[in-house]
């Protein structure tokens, strides 16, 4: 009975949030030295950029995203995205929200415009209610929008590196 009232007092010593699992600590080294890749180093081998959030399918978030890097959308999502890099929404996904990247792959469902993107693609099956502007637009077979669409335009203030000539 006396080391029953020893653990209970040194338990009430420790605080409210307590805990009888072990510290943590780092695991033993690998037993091969020789660094191989790894998921950072991996996709910049490859040319691709190395940052990509995802928004798993059983999650809704309702906020803002802004950021450098590429976004992937599996649930459900309400909001604007602003990014540098690529967004992609999944099948099944849905994005409520304005969008802004650099390509926008749907394959899921949008409801919200697109602007200043360099490359839109409109996946079989994905959904898009909203206006596009984009550089270029690829619409697949099975796919569906609602919306207007402007694409292959040139911004007034940019420069082409085209020229074209009417005779």
């Amino acid at each position: 009975m006396a080391i029953f009232d020893q653990k209970t007092a040194a338990k009430k010593d420790t605080g409210p949030f307590a805990s009888d699992l072990p510290p943590f600590r780092d695991p033993p080294p690998a037993a091969d030295p020789t660094p191989g890749p790894t998921l950072a180093s991996a996709p910049r081998a490859q040319g691709l950029p190395a940052k990509e959030s995802l928004i798993a399918a059983d999650l809704t978030i309702e906020g803002k995203i802004e950021g450098a890097g590429n976004v992937r959308i599996a649930g459900k999502f309400k909001g604007d995205v602003n990014v540098q890099g690529d967004l992609t929404i999944e099948p099944g996904a849905k994005l409520t929200g304005g969008v802004r990247a650099k390509r926008v792959i749907i394959a899921g469902e949008l409801e919200g415009n697109i602007e200043g993107a360099q490359q839109v693609e409109l996946q079989q099956g994905g959904v898009l209610t909203g206006d596009v502007k984009a550089g270029t637009m690829t619409v697949a077979s099975g796919a569906r929008m609602r919306g207007q669409a402007d694409f292959g335009w040139e911004d007034k203030g940019a420069k082409s590196s085209e020229s074209f000539s009417a005779s």
